[in-house]
């Protein structure tokens, strides 16, 4: 069992993985959305307590229409199809990002989510949608009436995260691009080669025994 309790991920290369084998764009999201159910239930199996997974960005938005359209279509149909599901297997579920300027048909199903899950305590799955990390900070700073960092970090969108331990990044793309910029500043990072749906246990369990062969130090000796 590893030592990291809280992971975060991005969650890279849905559409190169769609391209690579001549499917449509949306096939690739939904293969992506798979492997992020199947990578939650190993989470729970490998000690981990809260999972963060980016899964539309602010920056996503100035994709094609039709693909954005399909994005919306498919987070919906999953939201409804799977709380469920997940509710009987104890996740609790937090959606993280702006809510403005969201279809407000999913913003009812992203809060209905929220509130069937509330109660469970096996591990909490954090889904950064319509998610910048400088939204984030400016959103929580333009609340912020200067009374230190603690006070701060409760105005962020889901003040009860956890820092990650470690987030990981698929697709061998190594930044961060905006991904919880102020939770991650002592994060630790591993960068992998799959493309996001070909990303499977075994490349889950590497990525945490990358993390525990790490020493820690916290800018201390």
């Amino acid at each position: 069992m590893s030592g990291a309790r809280y992971v975060a991920i991005i969650t890279d290369g849905n559409g190169r993985w769609a391209t690579q084998r001549g499917l449509p764009v949306l096939e690739g999201h939904r293969a992506g959305a798979d492997v992020v159910k199947a990578r939650l239930r190993d989470a729970v199996d490998l000690g981990v307590r809260e999972l963060t997974v980016y899964s539309f960005s602010t920056e996503n938005w100035s994709r094609s229409p039709e693909e954005v359209e399909g994005l919306m279509r498919m987070f919906g149909q999953r939201i409804d199809s799977e709380t469920p599901e997940l509710h009987d297997e104890g996740v609790r579920m937090r959606f993280v990002g702006r809510r403005e300027g969201v279809d407000p048909g999913l913003v009812e199903k992203m809060e209905w989510a929220e509130a069937t899950t509330a109660e469970n305590t096996r591990i909490t799955l954090f889904v950064a949608f319509n998610y910048g990390g400088r939204a984030e900070i400016l959103d929580a700073a333009a609340r912020y009436d200067g009374e230190g960092e603690e006070a701060f970090r409760a105005l962020l969108y889901a003040p009860e995260m956890h820092d990650p331990d470690l987030v990981i990044r698929t697709s061998g793309e190594q930044r961060l691009s905006n991904y919880l910029m102020w939770q991650s500043a002592y994060s630790e990072l591993v960068f992998r080669e799959e493309l996001w749906p070909d990303f499977t246990r075994e490349s889950f369990e590497a990525a945490l025994g990358e993390y525990d062969a790490r020493r820690r130090r916290f800018g201390g000796r």
